[in-house]
């Protein structure tokens, strides 16, 4: 518009119209019409068009939030009495809100690879949901394969793709129905913004728009939607940048006395490096190793003793990150997760690799001191 290198931000709260017959019209196509911020907004659907060119989607709704977008996608997917199927490791605020869900009738079962959907699945499932690289242990699984049988089963498949974007994985193109993001996380880069997103086949995504989205109240806003915007242009740079330096790292820690074992589906040595290969056209910079301790005080002093890596829970922005699930989840929780106490999750950012690698050189002699 008049030449601007940037989208305009369309802050106005909402629009008019010439006559009754045109707000009429446009409030029964609410999801494609701009009424009110609530529903959609100009600068927000300007990035969910690019969002969904990206997964090759037919249409993409933005959130608020992460969460935002799974739970409103969730919901638009079950009734009471309904069942989920989740496959794997799976973000913790999702298995929250599935257990939300269970107030309202709408149950789900975890299970921990496809073999054992057969034996999970009931009449009232309804949607199979899962990560690839899974939450914390990284595991890969078959897209296609688990895709596949959801269709064969009649299940609507759901699958988080933050950690690969859609520039190094593209779910839809594999048969899964519904891809979901945390738009907080590389797509932003900056930890200046959060958001959520879905996409998929117009079919399954206008109905979620119309209801849920209006609903819920999660709506994004334009200025992160401008933020979000500005990400993608500059994510092909970013994420081979964080694939160089997040692979550096992880071959460091793989090679150190002090760890265990290293959670990058990037390294040769990890079980499913040749299927991410096969289904992925790069890797991310987010990944767990296990320290060689099961003292959740060494943990801490590991932590304490790094200076490059701050200590935070988010991820995917140009400051390296640290976390450790044994500060901050109980012991019990964590044994049924199996989460080991020495586990450490490292979102390895754009500083120098050999900066990173010396910080975390320092803290793992110190662990050793």
């Amino acid at each position: 518009m008049l030449g601007a290198v940037n989208p305009p931000v369309f802050e106005n709260s909402l629009f008019t119209f010439a006559s009754a017959e045109e707000l009429g019209e446009a409030i029964m196509n609410e999801d494609e019409r701009y009424v009110y911020w609530r529903g959609t907004n100009p600068t927000v659907d300007l990035l969910q068009r690019k969002l969904a060119a990206l997964e090759r989607g037919e249409r993409a709704k933005c959130f608020g939030s992460g969460m935002g977008a799974i739970s409103a996608t969730i919901s638009s997917l079950v009734s009471a009495g309904d069942h989920v199927l989740v496959l794997g490791a799976v973000y913790g605020p999702t298995t929250q809100f599935l257990r939300y869900l269970e107030k309202f009738g709408v149950t789900h079962t975890h299970v921990d690879d496809l073999a054992e959907c057969a034996g999970a699945i009931r009449a009232e499932t309804r949607v199979l949901y899962f990560e690839s690289p899974s939450y914390m242990a990284y595991a890969v699984v078959d897209v296609a394969e688990v895709a596949g049988w959801a269709r064969e089963h009649g299940l609507v498949s759901v699958m988080d793709n933050t950690w690969s974007t859609p520039l190094f994985q593209k779910p839809l193109t594999m048969g899964v129905d519904l891809v979901v993001h945390s738009l907080s996380k590389y797509i932003g880069g900056h930890s200046d913004l959060v958001g959520g997103v879905v996409a998929g086949s117009a079919e399954l995504i206008r109905p979620l728009a119309l209801t849920e989205y209006q609903l819920y109240g999660a709506a994004m806003s334009p200025h992160d939607a401008a933020k979000a915007i500005k990400g993608l242009r500059t994510l092909p740079v970013r994420m081979a940048a964080h694939q160089e330096r997040g692979l550096a790292v992880a071959g460091f820690l793989a090679g150190h006395p002090r760890v265990r074992a290293v959670n990058h589906p990037g390294l040769p040595s990890h079980p499913g490096h040749a299927l991410a290969l096969r289904q992925m056209s790069g890797f991310s910079s987010l990944f767990s190793f296990e320290l060689d301790t099961e003292s959740r005080q060494d943990v801490g002093r590991f932590l304490d003793k790094l200076r490059h890596f701050r200590i935070g829970v988010s991820w995917g922005g140009f400051e390296s990150l640290v976390n450790a699930p044994a500060l901050t989840v109980e012991e019990s929780v964590r044994a049924t997760m199996g989460v080991p106490t020495g586990l450490v999750r490292l979102s390895v950012g754009l500083e120098p690799a050999d900066v990173l690698i010396k910080d975390l050189g320092l803290a793992l002699e110190g662990l050793s001191a």
